[in-house]
């Protein structure tokens, strides 16, 4: 029975190594042909050849890059670049703070403190930066807030866009990938979690409106310390509606 299961687990190990291998071939094939999201790839009969091995490799390894968003696969068409999304990033952090419900707080802290630093350090490069233009649209979703707030409605995803319209001018694609993925993680743990919004829309709404008011005057230090009171509240919210697991993902 023991050498039985030392060789199962030989060959497990063995396989995982040659998923591995072929995962990083794939992956170095699609930099060295420059293929974007979206171009075909090599078929499966193609790529046994090329990497010479099994069909079965060949499917186990691209389904862990499916995962990662590496490759999309489209029964029926073949297989394509994928976006290389967050999405996976995103998945593996909600998990991995469902998964922590005795620390489950100093995960969400964690994550808040991350964003935090991000966005802080971010608007004061952005500070002087704004265009009047792009004041104008952040000006229009905080009335949109304000609205929202008059009628006591919640607005996720106005905030969202705010903050996701605030770094635009920095001209990097990462940026707002990251707070959006932040962002998605923390709605996604008071969903499930059943959390009510603690804090009211009028105030959220009013605190938006301090970080405008603030980069409409120039004022660096005055949009550094709007953002921090925003967060605060995030902070001050998290830590009031704190509760018991109510499981699902």
């Amino acid at each position: 029975m023991r050498r039985m299961s030392d060789a199962t687990g030989n060959r497990r190990r063995t396989e995982r190594r040659v998923s591995s291998r072929i995962q990083r071939e794939v992956m170095q094939l699609i930099l060295d042909r420059k293929l974007r999201p979206g171009a075909p790839l090599p078929t499966e009969s193609e790529l046994m050849e090329d990497l010479g091995v099994s069909r079965n490799s060949v499917r186990e390894a691209l389904k862990a890059l499916q995962a990662l968003d590496i490759v999309e696969i489209r029964h029926g068409y073949g297989t394509y670049v994928g976006q290389a999304s967050l999405t996976p990033f995103v998945d593996g952090l909600t998990f991995r703070t469902l998964t922590r419900p005795d620390e489950e707080m100093d995960a969400l802290n964690e994550i808040l403190q991350v964003r935090e630093v991000l966005e802080e350090g971010l608007i004061r490069r952005v500070a002087m930066t704004l265009s009047e233009p792009e004041l104008d649209r952040l000006e229009a979703v905080v009335s949109r807030m304000e609205a929202a707030g008059r009628e006591d409605r919640p607005f996720a995803e106005l905030d969202r866009e705010f903050h996701e319209l605030l770094y635009g001018s920095l001209g990097n694609a990462l940026v707002p990938q990251l707070l959006s993925a932040f962002w998605t993680v923390f709605r996604r743990v008071a969903r499930v979690r059943d959390w009510p919004d603690g804090t009211t829309p009028q105030l959220t709404a009013r605190r938006h409106r301090d970080i405008v008011t603030a980069l409409r005057a120039r004022d660096v230090e005055g949009a550094e310390r709007a953002m921090a009171d925003h967060f605060r509240g995030i902070e001050d919210r998290t830590a009031r509606e704190y509760g018991e697991p109510s499981g699902g993902f």
